[in-house]
């Protein structure tokens, strides 16, 4: 029973509902990024290197014609792709930098927010009505003295 009640507590604050739309947005950033080696950063690498799809660079383990394109390399066996991990790699370190871009921009706001709370300080509170009408009290007896 206190099992279900902790879930519930938990899923109350909020803490599932933030990881749900944390766990989408990375999925759908996650295509952007993809679409971004594959389409636009790996082809170019390719004409660096010779003019081929780097997604195909592989090595054949079963005696397969080298020139054979990855997905018909891997229907006549065991191929060593190396190319196809090079540009799901480059994927992985392209999207860890911009979370991390992200996550220093996050930490840099609240640091900034941080410091500007402690830089106002708070206005004192207004002195109570009763304590100014006992100095005016006090100071008309200073007077009578």
């Amino acid at each position: 029973m206190s099992m279900l009640k902790d879930f519930r507590a938990f899923a109350i604050k909020g803490n599932v509902v933030d990881l749900a739309v944390g766990v989408i947005i990375g999925g759908a950033f996650g295509k952007i990024v993809s679409s971004l080696v594959e389409d636009i950063i790996m082809p170019i690498v390719g004409k660096i290197f010779g003019g081929l799809d780097f997604a195909n660079y592989y090595l054949p383990l079963n005696g397969q014609a080298y020139g054979l394109p990855l997905a018909e390399a891997k229907k006549a066996g065991a191929v060593f792709a190396y190319g196809n991990f090079l540009t799901i790699f480059i994927n992985f370190l392209i999207l860890a930098f911009i979370i991390f871009q992200m996550v220093r921009a996050i930490n840099k706001a609240r640091d900034l927010a941080s410091k500007h709370e402690e830089a106002a300080p708070a206005a004192p509170a207004p002195t109570p009505e009763d304590v100014l009408l006992l100095r005016e009290i006090r100071d008309s007896l200073k007077k009578q003295a």
